[in-house]
């Protein structure tokens, strides 16, 4: 703590989540949980602390590796991981980034997450029923009034390969023509999915 006061020219202290407002909230606030020592319902506890607050800042320390940092991130709002091999000289390097409103993360883990939350985004969209995300988009656009004939040119497929994925669709979800399909769209899917960009071949 005191090399970082030092090299950071800023204060630094030990704090709990039980701890005052007060104390948390003097401006901007970066706090270090170390994994080392803080057991998982504290850290729950700094999550809900720091989404209510707008000034404050997670990070964590002392993570064994990647895959210890991935699996804290799955449930925490972190914007630092420090891995316990890190040298104090990077750490500060990270915090003043931190402390700068920049992310302090290696690329490949940040790769992980973004595929991590590219997955839910998928699984958020995909029903019981079991619709491939072409069936979604699919349907997504066939709930916005679009012809057979549009959705193929829209997704750069036969009019022929529209039809089958509709009698897929309605086979799945157990719908007789294309205004029960809609909504049942409406009804079990909310927003559909956007559309990935298709080139032509």
């Amino acid at each position: 703590m005191e090399y970082i006061a030092e090299r950071l020219d800023c204060p630094i202290s030990a704090v709990a989540p039980h701890d005052t407002q007060e104390t948390l909230e003097s401006g901007k606030t970066l706090i270090l949980l170390d994994a080392d020592h803080v057991d998982e319902s504290s850290m729950q506890q700094w999550h809900t602390k720091a989404a209510e607050s707008e000034s404050m800042t997670l990070a964590a320390i002392n993570l064994r590796d990647e895959d210890h940092a991935a699996d804290v991130l799955s449930s925490l709002h972190l914007k630092g991981v420090f891995y316990r091999r890190d040298s104090m000289a990077l750490i500060c390097k990270g915090i003043g980034a931190l402390l700068d409103d920049d992310l302090w993360m290696s690329r490949s883990l940040m790769t992980r997450l973004i595929e991590f939350y590219r997955r839910q985004q998928l699984n958020a969209y995909r029903p019981v029923c079991g619709l491939t995300h072409r069936e979604l988009e699919i349907i997504g656009l066939l709930g916005s009034g679009a012809s057979n004939t549009e959705i193929a040119d829209k997704l750069f497929v036969s009019e022929h390969t529209v039809k089958s994925h509709l009698y897929n669709i309605f086979r799945k979800i157990k719908v007789h023509n294309r205004i029960q399909a809609m909504n049942w769209a409406r009804q079990n899917l909310g927003a559909p999915p956007p559309a990935q960009a298709t080139r032509k071949r």
